[in-house]
């Protein structure tokens, strides 16, 4: 018992589920596809280095705007500024750079980082001990200044007592990477690997007894801090010149910078002592007439002076090991691949939800915002440099291509139906001019045949098994059927429809109008709450529509007199759910022509409303044996049709006014035969009979106005009023 119940479940389950399941399967087709194409465009303009200047202004950005960070305790900065050269009215000599040397010197620093360029240094730091005492020279190379004329060293200091100041900079001029080791020429003066900042860093530390190693060709490490130097793809970089051990500057913010004395303070002893004591001390200019500055993302657009960079340099490497500052951090291609590819998905997926410009432009902006707030948040948490501008072009191009494809895919289906639906009016005004035909020939006509359930052995079309009659009537009959050939024999639903003739050309005519209507069926069924068509044929000169079966009952079961007048709140939710249908059915240019209760059946399953019973097949029917009025072309229920319709010029608002006279059937409890027209506009009165609000009463009022004009021209415009009454 348990195992059939399970199993009858299953098939109900699968039923509901496999048209959601095509669908589903279609557009995630659709976005896969997509999005991996607009990712390998956008990854193979990258590749091409046309996206990283936008990436490294992003990344300018975020460190702008980082909060500021505490100032490094263990620097000072002696500055030579315009004021201190034209004090000592000279430039920068021997004499007085070995006075200031001596005097820091006294305070027992324990590091000494000499910035400076003159053209004599013979004699520099002369009677002084210069073990901890660093100076500078510069290299010529195609890495850092290959334009730049090579700088000795002082004759007087060992290499492991000079550092090269040679800075990087991008193609934009702005210095965000640090050149830390380089291999030298033999014949060139300036002999040291390493740089300025490198090497005091390097003495600063082995103080304290942490030395400098290489583990493998690309990283170094300081006692077990280990430096990850960058490649020639890295964050932002595409083709980067990577030569050397270079990484990414992790700045502090110049206005919350290292403490800074001048040299006449340092000279006339206006200065602690306890500033200078085992700290590491960092002297160059800042005066613009002897020093070069350069653009660093804080530049906008003052440049900064070499030595803050050198300081900057030296800072944080000193701060990475020993107080576990991070370094700035970037992902390997692959992840860098798959984080856009995520991105595309996001895209593609919001364009196949919101495949309105504006809505899919307001929800693409949204993410957008997200993106950056990612970026940024892992930026100024964990310095990780994470793609923006790859991410953010995949998510608004796969939704625009999403987007343009799904909008295109529509209009070529729209185009289809409504080449369907002229040739179904055609065929319609044709049909009409032979059943009014029938009229003159119906006694010389043999009658009718009378319309009985196809035989069960052989299977309808050797595939349906007959197991119900739903209904019957001179049009043919509505069957429940067993589709065989599939696994669970699920249950659908199989309409027969008779033609009122069996002669040739009412048979030609009728099978043109079956044809057309199926063909419009077949798309329409893509909607999750119209039943989809899973076949059609014709045997024996009579026609079968094979649909979905939705288990349920008629929304006609849910209003009064059997459950009672309606609350607002339901009727508006009705209201919603037929209307959310038919603006999908109007977008095709397709007509329902008989909204009633009987047709609207709530599922079992999940409780939506579902409009079944489409078609002008009904055509085909013998207009004495059926209630829908066939005196012209016009289908509908006298009472749910408007005028128009029954005079044969059907509007897409002939279904609204339908659905307007549901929903006051269900609020007033009366039927819509009963309901009077106004003498002088000839709209419906029912007001009277009505507890409603005012403002839902003006938006049925306007669904069921007389002329088709004065009503609402789509069924957006009325979820529109809708959306504002229930807000």
């Amino acid at each position: 018992m348990i195992t059939k119940l399970l199993q009858k479940l299953r098939v109900v389950w699968g039923k509901q589920r496999r048209k959601k399941d095509t669908t589903t399967k279609d557009w995630l087709q659709i976005v896969m596809i997509t999005s991996l194409g607009v990712t390998a465009v956008v990854l193979g303009v990258r590749e091409l280095n046309w996206l990283q200047s936008w990436e490294l202004s992003a990344y300018d950005q975020m460190l702008r705007l980082r909060p500021k960070e505490a100032p490094d305790s263990r620097i000072l900065l002696v500055t030579i500024t315009e004021d201190d050269i034209q004090r000592e009215q000279s430039s920068l000599s021997d004499t007085v750079i070995n006075r200031l040397l001596a005097k820091l010197q006294s305070y027992q620093p324990r590091v000494i980082g000499l910035d400076l360029y003159r053209t004599t240094q013979k004699n520099l730091a002369v009677g002084l001990a210069r073990n901890n005492i660093i100076s500078v020279c510069a290299f010529t190379s195609s890495i850092a200044s290959p334009d730049n004329p090579e700088i000795a060293p002082p004759p007087n200091f060992s290499t492991d007592n000079v550092g090269f100041t040679d800075l990087l900079s991008d193609e934009d001029h702005v210095v965000r990477r640090s050149l830390l080791f380089a291999h030298s020429e033999k014949d060139r003066k300036c002999k040291t690997q390493f740089s300025f900042a490198a090497q005091l860093a390097t003495k600063y530390l082995k103080k304290q007894n942490i030395n400098l190693v290489f583990p493998n060709q690309h990283d170094f490490e300081f006692g077990n801090t280990l430096f990850r130097t960058l490649t020639k793809n890295s964050g932002g970089y595409q083709h980067l010149d990577a030569r050397g051990h270079q990484i990414l500057i992790n700045y502090h913010n110049p206005n919350h910078f290292f403490k800074q004395v001048t040299l006449t303070q340092v000279l006339k002893n206006q200065i602690n002592p306890h500033l200078v004591k085992d700290h590491l001390v960092i002297i160059g200019t800042t005066a613009r007439s002897v020093t070069q500055s350069f653009y660093t993302p804080y530049s906008q657009p003052p440049r900064m002076p070499s030595v803050f960079i050198h300081a900057q340099i030296t800072s944080q490497i000193i701060s990475t090991v020993l107080d576990g500052r991070p370094l700035i951090w970037y992902w390997s291609n692959w992840a860098e691949a798959i984080w856009v590819w995520g991105w595309s998905l996001l895209g593609g997926v919001l364009a196949w939800k919101f495949r309105h410009p504006l809505h899919l432009g307001l929800t693409d902006g949204a993410m957008l915002g997200c993106l950056v707030a990612i970026c940024y948040l892992l930026f100024i948490g964990t310095t990780g440099w994470i793609p923006i501008i790859p991410s953010a072009l995949a998510l608004v191009f796969t939704g625009l291509s999403v987007m343009a494809y799904t909008t295109y895919q529509t209009q070529q289906q729209t185009k289809i139906i409504i080449l369907q639906v002229e040739k179904q009016q055609e065929v319609i005004a044709q049909l009409n001019t032979l059943l009014k035909e029938t009229s003159h020939i119906q006694d010389t006509l043999p009658p009718s045949p009378v319309v009985s359930p196809p035989s069960r052995s052989p299977l309808l079309r050797g595939r349906y098994e007959i197991t119900t009659v739903l209904g019957s009537g001179g049009f043919g009959c509505t069957y429940l059927a067993a589709d065989t050939q599939r696994p669970g024999h699920p249950i659908c639903v199989v309409k027969q429809l008779m033609p009122a003739r069996r002669d040739p050309k009412f048979l030609q005519v009728a099978r043109r109008l079956f044809d057309t209507e199926a063909e419009i069926l077949e798309v329409l069924g893509k909607h999750n709450q119209i039943p989809e068509l899973l076949a059609y044929f014709e045997e024996n000169h009579e026609f079968y529509l094979v649909q979905e079966y939705i288990q349920g009952h008629a929304l006609s079961e849910e209003l009064p007199p059997i459950q009672g007048i309606k609350d607002e709140d339901s009727v508006i939710k009705i209201l919603k759910e037929i209307l959310g249908i038919l603006e999908f059915v109007h977008e095709y240019r397709v007509i329902h022509r008989d909204i009633k209760p009987s047709n609207i059946i709530r599922s079992i399953t999940d409780n939506r409303l579902v409009l079944i019973d489409f078609g002008a097949v009904k055509l085909m029917q013998p207009p004495a044996t059926e209630k829908t009025e066939l005196a012209t072309v016009a289908i509908g229920t006298r009472g749910y049709a408007p005028p128009e319709q029954f005079i044969g010029y059907p509007r897409l608002n002939s279904d609204i006014y339908a659905l307007g006279i549901i929903a006051i059937q269900a609020i007033t409890g009366i039927l819509p035969q009963e309901l009077q027209p106004h003498a002088d506009t000839g709209t419906i009165m029912w007001r009277q009979w009505a507890q409603v609000s005012e403002e839902l009463a003006v938006i049925l009022d306007k669904m069921v106005r007389y002329h088709f004009s004065d009503r609402y021209q789509s069924a957006a415009a009325v979820l529109q009023d809708l959306k504002q009454i229930t807000s």
